[in-house]
C-alpha cells in the first residue's frame, strides 16, 4: 500500500513538471503585438498556443501581417511578426520541425523545396519582426513587456553583398548588414542599439 502510495505521488509529480502553462489568449495577443507596426496591429492575424501546447489561430487577420505568439515551451521571451509573403516558409520550418527534423535538416529540406519550386517565397524581401525579453521582463497575466529589444529583418532568398551593396558581417549598431549571403534563407539584419523601455 506504501508503494502504492509512493508510485501515485510520483506519478503526479512528473506530469506536473512535463506540463507547460500556457498564458491565456489575451495575454499572448497583448505580447505578440509586441512586435507588430502600428499600422498593422489592428487587423493582424495571431497565431499562439492553446492549453493543450497546440499551435492555433487566435485571432483572423486582414491585412497581410501574421504575429506569432510566444513558445510557452522556451525559456526566454520571444515574439514575431511577418508578412504572409512569408508564411508558406515559416509555416514549413514549423512543420519540419514538428517531425523531429533538427535545425540543419530543417535548412536543407526547405532550401531544397525552394530551389524546386515547391516552396513558395516572395519576389521581393519580405518583413519580418522580432522582439525578445526575459522572462523576467514579462508579465504572464497581463502579457506586458518591459526592456523588450527588437531587430527587423528583410527576407529574399539569394540576395548578394554585389546586388545589396551591404556588408556581410555586422557593423555598428543599426547599421543593416546581409546575413547568410547568396543562400535561400539570405535576408537583411537590422538590430537598434537601444532596448524598447516603454513598450
Amino acid at each position: 500500500m506504501k508503494n502504492l502510495f509512493l508510485l501515485s505521488v510520483l506519478i503526479c509529480f512528473s506530469t506536473a513538471i512535463g506540463q507547460t502553462k500556457v498564458p491565456s489568449a489575451e495575454s499572448q495577443i497583448k505580447t505578440a503585438l509586441y512586435a507588430c507596426p502600428d499600422m498593422y496591429k489592428e487587423g493582424a492575424k495571431i497565431l499562439g498556443y492553446n492549453q493543450k501546447g497546440e499551435l492555433v489561430t487566435l485571432r483572423d487577420g486582414n491585412n497581410g501581417m501574421v504575429c506569432l505568439a510566444d513558445d510557452p515551451n522556451r525559456e526566454r521571451i520571444s515574439v514575431s511578426c511577418y508578412s504572409d509573403k512569408l508564411e508558406t516558409y515559416m509555416s514549413r520550418g514549423r512543420e519540419l520541425l514538428a517531425e523531429g527534423k533538427t535545425e540543419m535538416e530543417k535548412r536543407e529540406q526547405r532550401k531544397a523545396e525552394i530551389d524546386a519550386g515547391t516552396l513558395e517565397m516572395p519576389d521581393e524581401p519580405a518583413a519580418v519582426y522580432v522582439v525578445t525579453a526575459t522572462q523576467e521582463d514579462h508579465d504572464f497575466d497581463s502579457g506586458e513587456l518591459k526592456n523588450s529589444r527588437i531587430r527587423y529583418v528583410l527576407y529574399r532568398p539569394y540576395m548578394t553583398a554585389e546586388e545589396t551593396g551591404l556588408p556581410t558581417q555586422p557593423g555598428l549598431p543599426g547599421m543593416p548588414w546581409l546575413m547568410d549571403a547568396n543562400t535561400h534563407r539570405s535576408h537583411i539584419m537590422i538590430t537598434p542599439a537601444a532596448e524598447n523601455k516603454n513598450n
